[in-house]
């Protein structure tokens, strides 16, 4: 008698118990993914006078769970630049934008613009500027157009070359506007394109070099 309730009690259990496929099913019903909710508005710069960084985040709604897609990052961060002191006072004005074009207007650039301030060991004088992007609006990729079509070769994390040569550079101290000379290689500096000012963003100087040496669609010059 007591083997025959031992025998029901065994069926009883294999009749309940779940298949593989309903357990996998249950499982996959029981994921919650991670839920976030909107970016707050962007902060301001974190410093005053000085290329810094404006931050945004967003708070997490619902925590994954079972397998559930994990949350995607909370925080943000772009580069800026703010001209006034708490007090209202301009400032920043090493750290203009360098606005810049397509390297292959300079031939055409420096005919047109002949001047004789220039002399020969003046025109010598020129010089390269390295820089790695750091960031970059989304404008530079639409553009299509013959004369702006080098903006879409823009892209972040790719060290570029920017050329400084007459008329560009300023006859007396010999520099062009822009060109990050000064930073110590830390400092977020921003640049413009010429054509959409919309297809902006910031890099980081790398290195002065006497001759640029990038392929032609990373080399640019300032204006």
């Amino acid at each position: 008698m007591g083997t025959f309730k031992r025998l029901q009690t065994r069926v009883h259990l294999k009749k309940n118990e779940k298949s593989p496929k309903r357990k996998i099913k249950e499982r996959i019903r029981k994921a919650r993914p991670c839920i976030v909710g909107e970016w707050s508005p962007w902060s301001g710069c974190t410093d005053q006078c000085q290329p810094a960084a404006r931050v945004r985040r967003r708070r997490v709604r619902q925590e994954p769970r079972n397998g559930g897609a994990p949350c995607p990052p909370l925080e943000e961060r772009a580069g800026c630049l703010d001209y006034s002191t708490p007090q209202g006072q301009h400032c920043g004005h090493s750290f203009v934008p360098a606005f810049i074009t397509t390297s292959a207007f300079n031939k055409e650039r420096t005919r047109q613009a002949a001047s004789p301030q220039w002399s020969t060991v003046t025109e010598d004088a020129g010089y390269c500027m390295e820089f790695k992007t750091e960031s970059l609006t989304h404008h530079c990729a639409m553009e299509n157009h013959p004369l702006t079509r080098w903006m879409q070769y823009l892209r972040e994390g790719y060290t570029v070359c920017v050329d400084c040569q007459p008329p560009a550079m300023n006859s007396v101290s010999l520099r062009c506007s822009g060109d990050g000379l000064d930073s110590d290689g830390n400092q977020t500096l921003h640049w413009q394109a010429i054509g959409n000012p919309r297809c902006q963003g910031t890099w980081k100087k790398v290195r002065r070099v006497d001759q640029c040496s990038c392929p032609a669609v990373h080399s640019f010059i300032f204006i």
